[in-house]
């Protein structure tokens, strides 16, 4: 079964900033995607349609944003995902899982550290640059090791 994680398209609308371009949307989805596919947890579909993409990501030639929405359409997808990078963003990224009610949702990781930008301004005004990445990865490396302990009890 496919299922859909989080798609931009989602986000356009009634509290989405005038003055931001629509890309800037992409910004969380792509940080996680970002994410997943440095940590090799994408399916090899993906790999198959978009090893150019992949590659760029990697090589910091290109932005997890980007890569969603020029590989992607916007769109974060179950099969986009190994089964553990499923598993994981199943219990992670969604935030009405045991494991996410337990330690956290990605989503409240990303807004309690770019709390200070999304107080003074949104969630989309969060700048898509490595820097910002490196934050948001180490949180969810920690994220990732809780969950394999949380998984095997």
């Amino acid at each position: 079964m496919n299922s859909k994680f989080d798609d931009a398209s989602w986000h356009y609308g009634n509290d989405f900033p005038e003055d931001l371009a629509q890309e800037n949307v992409s910004t969380h989805i792509g940080m996680y995607m970002k994410w997943c596919i440095n940590n090799d947890l994408i399916s090899s579909e993906l790999k198959e349609d978009s090893q150019v993409g992949i590659d760029s990501v990697k090589n910091n030639i290109i932005t997890g944003a980007e890569f969603i929405n020029s590989y992607s359409d916007g769109k974060f997808l179950s099969t986009d995902l190994s089964d553990i990078g499923r598993k994981f963003t199943n219990d992670y990224y969604e935030d009405n899982s045991d494991f996410s009610k337990n330690n956290g949702s990605y989503l409240d990781d990303y807004t309690k550290i770019f709390e200070k930008i999304i107080d003074k301004k949104s969630v989309y005004h969060v700048e898509d640059s490595e820097q910002n990445y490196l934050l948001i990865k180490a949180k969810i490396d920690s994220r990732f090791k809780e969950w394999k302990t949380f998984t095997s009890k």
